[in-house]
């Protein structure tokens, strides 16, 4: 086993794909799901918060206001076996047979936690930015992995589809950053010249467990 005693994941486009989450949004807002994921492919290229993306289908949009509403319709965050990628549970589940301490942490609301429990996500343990009080990329949400991880920053691998967001701040907090190409924020970022500062680039999750052992 190499170094690494620890593997921490985002959640959305590294284990799940998140295109029902923002298609049911586009549906319910009315707006095409064409033209609201060419404006969220805007909010990316321009670095914008992904919640920006209302302000341009809907502007004045109040999200609190309408995340309200729909749960007053009787929507509930869920997450089904269908939206993950099909290579996440295999690799979760091979990578804590070999021992590593596997973690899943992102910038999700709180009720992602069960969500993910509730599918039979494998790990140690499971963690939400609001639970925590802080979102990723600010370096408290990486001491908060750290704590959870149970080991030194050196010893844990961070697994993400973003450069500003989980590559990049989890090397400046000293671990291993893992890049994985896939999804939206991963077509625009890897265009970018950082995205050669990563300590392993792959193209799915299929992949990583060999790609970590070869760091032994």
């Amino acid at each position: 086993m190499s170094r690494i005693r620890a593997v921490v994941f985002d959640v959305g486009e590294t284990l799940v794909d998140e295109t029902r989450h923002w298609s049911e949004w586009a549906d319910w807002l009315g707006v095409t799901r064409l033209t609201f994921c060419a404006a969220f492919g805007v909010a990316i290229e321009r670095d914008w918060h992904h919640r920006r993306v209302f302000d341009l289908v809907r502007p004045g949009f109040d999200y609190a206001a309408e995340h309200a509403r729909r749960e007053a319709a009787g929507w509930r965050y869920t997450l089904e076996p269908s939206d993950f990628y099909p290579d996440a549970f295999p690799c979760l589940a091979a990578l804590h047979g070999e021992g590593y301490r596997i973690g899943v942490a992102g910038n999700q609301p709180e009720a992602a936690e069960a969500a993910l429990a509730a599918v039979g996500v494998v790990a140690d343990f499971i963690a939400s930015s609001t639970r925590w009080g802080v979102e990723k990329p600010h370096p408290a949400f990486f001491a908060k992995v750290a704590e959870a991880a149970g080991a030194p920053p050196a010893a844990i691998a961070y697994v993400g589809d973003r450069l500003d967001n989980d590559v990049l701040p989890a090397k400046r907090a000293g671990m291993l950053g893992v890049f994985i190409r896939r999804g939206p924020w991963a077509v625009v970022h890897a265009g970018r010249p950082e995205a050669a500062l990563a300590d392993v680039t792959i193209d799915g999750l299929a992949e990583f467990p060999n790609r970590l052992r070869a760091l032994g």
